[in-house]
């Protein structure tokens, strides 16, 4: 069982800099490019793409224009989740024009703001009467946690209290309308987001109401009688959506069962991890063992039975849900972007529980793989649906697949996913590093400075990190003084315990020192200390569990934190027809011409030759020809960039004859 002992904090992201090879394109592009675009986008200003009417809600909820409400119900989020990216943005990079576009959005949901706190423009604009009375399909709460993340984000950047005034007053309205006294609604949201937001103001502002008003969620989650079922019969067994004719399924909202009884992961996929996160958030204020068996358990069934290669969680489409263990099919896929940055939240506050490498193991796996594929190298364009599986046909003529997209779009009716994006990448420094008294945790290797204290001794510790494409990573210690503190360095699981350490040249033996999967160096450190990682960079052809069906057969092919796919640009269509050789004898080279340049893989292969096939042959009992191949494998991330065409992560292999 998990406990406590080695619990550790984020670093605060102004305390870390990231300057890297690899991750800083990112991040600039998200400030030159992502947050621009998608203000223009939220005010609807960019032509041929879905209406976001995110700003304009506000407007008229502010009585600054008039006009009818435009979007889903729960259109507020994108706006806060903008405010939230950008305020990360801010926090690391200077900017004076988007401090002054983000203090006017500031003004506009000031003025849209209640007179008692309340703030959500679809209820103040179309339904102000229904406050509160759909908590199931509406997203009241969530739209208020993602506010209250944005208010916090705002204020730790800029140290301006605006919005954390506005989501203090909505908080304190919050907990008027909420909790177990008498004349209060016993209840909590069908979308959970509101409980993680509500530690992040407690740490900000240390008012115990708002972490007790978190406790009260989720305690009061799956509890007897069922809140949900409670309200549908008091609104007349009636949904929002004309379209839900039944009682709301418990599970898909992870209301079922008490939260400390859950031991699997079901439902909403993004519901579930951003409820897993807070309750990780309120285990490690809280000491609840119970809890924090749950998190363990969740984790666990999560992580081992229903999570794609890629790190993208959520198997189908009906529900953008779990199914049961194992159920992983690759072109039906949903893995929601979304999913996949809750998932590492979830991650995050593990790692601050206890220091086990596998949290950030996975952490580092959506992020290279999923998050960061989700979205074009233009910055304009983005995937909601993340698939290991593409043909483009069946995509536009099979319903079963519609989800599936083979291009990204530019925007979408539902555009949770690409702000979404932009907020994590901006935050990006705060998952590098965690800390207690006496350590400091690697989990990821970006480069970068990070300024931190052991004691009262001021430290500085700069990394450089070769990865993605090289395994080399080196850290430089500069204290003020010598001090003694430990620096605790992830052995990833991609590189099978074939990980160098030096110390000032010296090698270690990382065995020796390795816990959990932190190799723990503890030292008097002085200045201009060094410590040398190499990290084996061997390709690995993965093969999944026999369990998991739709891979039987098949292996994929993962460098480092990579995962590879093949795509029909490289090798006509179909690429079902690809299988890997028996002893395909993969080696990696640098492509610097594939969109800005990436390491790609290349090996023997076998092609099923389809030119003999008559049009109007479907099926034949002669035996099939095989013609060798050379395959052309290239990073996941990096997937439907050019052009529409097919994609497969999981290959068939032939037998090895050796």
């Amino acid at each position: 069982m998990m406990t406590l002992t080695t619990r550790s904090a984020a670093v605060p992201l102004k305390q870390v800099k990231l300057t890297d090879p690899f991750w800083s394109s990112y991040i600039e592009l998200v400030r030159e490019v992502v947050i621009p675009y998608q203000y223009e986008a939220l005010h609807d200003r960019i032509p041929g793409i879905e209406p976001s009417h995110g700003v304009s809600n506000f407007r008229i909820a502010a009585g600054r224009d008039e006009g009818e409400y435009g979007g889903m119900v729960f259109q507020d989020s994108d706006v806060a989740k903008w405010l939230e990216a950008a305020a990360y943005s801010l926090a690391t990079h200077r900017d004076p024009k988007l401090e002054e576009q983000v203090d006017e959005l500031i003004d506009l949901v000031a003025d849209a703001q209640q007179p008692d706190g309340y703030l959500n423009t679809y209820f103040t604009v179309k339904e102000p009467e229904k406050r509160w009375t759909n908590l199931t399909d509406c997203h009241e709460l969530y739209c208020a946690g993602h506010m209250i993340e944005a208010g916090v984000a705002h204020y730790r950047a800029t140290g301006k209290r605006k919005l954390l005034d506005v989501v203090c007053r909505l908080a304190d309205h919050i907990d008027t309308v909420f909790g177990p006294e008498d004349g209060k609604i016993h209840g909590f949201d069908g979308h959970q987001e509101i409980e993680l937001a509500l530690v992040k103001l407690y740490e900000v502002t240390q008012e115990p109401r708002y972490l007790s008003l978190s406790q009260y969620f989720i305690d009061e989650r799956g509890t007897e009688p069922h809140f949900f079922l409670q309200e549908w019969e008091q609104r007349g067994k009636k949904s929002f959506y004309r379209s839900v004719l039944h009682a709301p399924h418990l599970a898909y909202h992870q209301s079922h069962l008490p939260v400390r009884e859950q031991k699997e992961a079901v439902g909403h996929s993004v519901r579930a991890v951003y409820m897993y996160t807070a309750m990780a958030d309120l285990a490690a204020r809280t000491k609840d063992p119970a809890l924090l068996e749950a998190c363990d358990a969740l984790w666990r069934n999560m992580v081992h039975k229903q999570m794609y290669i890629t790190g993208g969680i959520g198997s189908t489409h009906h529900g953008e849900a779990f199914t049961t263990d194992y159920d992983l099919p690759n072109d039906t896929v949903y893995s929601e972007t979304c999913a996949s940055i809750g998932l590492i939240f979830f991650a995050q506050r593990m790692l601050q529980l206890a220091p086990k490498s596998e949290y950030a193991d996975v952490m580092e796996r959506a992020l290279f793989n999923t998050v960061i594929g989700s979205m074009a190298q233009d910055g304009r364009h983005f995937f909601y649906v993340n698939p290991l599986e593409v043909w483009p046909a069946a995509c536009r003529h099979n319903p079963g697949k519609a989800h599936v997209k083979p291009v990204r779009p530019g925007w979408f009716a539902c555009a949770c996913c690409p702000p979404n994006v932009a907020r994590l990448l901006s935050s990006l420094g705060e998952y590098v590093y965690t800390m207690n008294d006496d350590t400091l945790y690697a989990h990821l290797y970006i480069g970068g400075e990070v300024e931190v204290r052991f004691g009262d001794v001021p430290v500085k510790v700069m990394q450089n990190s070769a990865l993605p494409w090289d395994g080399d990573v080196t850290l430089t210690l500069q204290p003020e003084q010598a001090v003694e503190w430990t620096v605790a360095l992830r052995i990833p699981d991609w590189s099978r315990g074939k990980a160098g350490l030096r110390v000032n040249g010296q090698e270690m033996n990382v065995e020796d020192i390795t816990q959990d999967g932190y190799a723990c160096v503890k030292r008097v450190w002085a200045p201009g200390d060094t410590v040398e990682l190499a990290f084996s960079m061997e390709i690995h052809q993965v093969r999944a569990n026999p369990n998991i069906r739709g891979n039987a057969g098949k292996a994929a092919i993962q460098r480092g934190p990579l995962v590879y796919c093949l795509e029909s640009v490289d090798h006509g269509v179909p690429v079902s027809s690809l299988s890997l050789a028996g002893d395909p004898k993969l080696r990696s080279r640098f492509d610097p011409n594939l969109l800005g340049g990436a390491v790609v893989i290349e090996g023997a292969g076998w092609l099923e030759e389809s030119d003999d096939w008559g049009d109007e042959q479907l099926y034949r009992s002669s035996p099939k020809k095989m013609l060798p191949a050379s395959l052309k494998a290239i990073p996941y991330y990096l997937w439907g960039n050019r052009g529409e065409n097919e994609m497969a992560v999981w290959v068939r292999e032939q037998p090895h004859t050796g």
